[in-house]
């Protein structure tokens, strides 16, 4: 190889690989390394992390959603049982 091949490679790699750079640098991915290599906090992830605690809690009182429709359920059905009972009750003729 002749050093004008060479110098031409040298420059295609490193106009390549510099832009490769300067994209990953702009991106949120190269943003999140460079926080993590400086120690800085991000906002982001501090909002982040309070929708998490948020979104936690809302599942936490989800988990009581079953049992609460089960008992709803049972207490339709008896006041439907009532209800019946009391139809009943008016079609039948009094007892003598």
């Amino acid at each position: 190889m002749d050093s004008d091949a060479i110098v031409g490679l040298a420059a295609v790699i490193l106009l390549f690989g510099g832009g490769t750079l300067f994209l990953l640098s702009i991106s949120p991915v190269g943003k999140a390394f460079a926080a993590r290599i400086t120690g800085k906090k991000n906002v982001e992830q501090d909002e982040t992390a309070e929708e998490v605690k948020e979104l936690r809690h809302e599942v936490e009182e989800m988990r009581h959603l079953p049992g609460q429709l089960s008992e709803l359920g049972e207490r339709v059905d008896f006041l439907e049982r009532l209800v019946a009972k009391q139809r009943e009750a008016e079609r039948l003729p009094p007892v003598r």
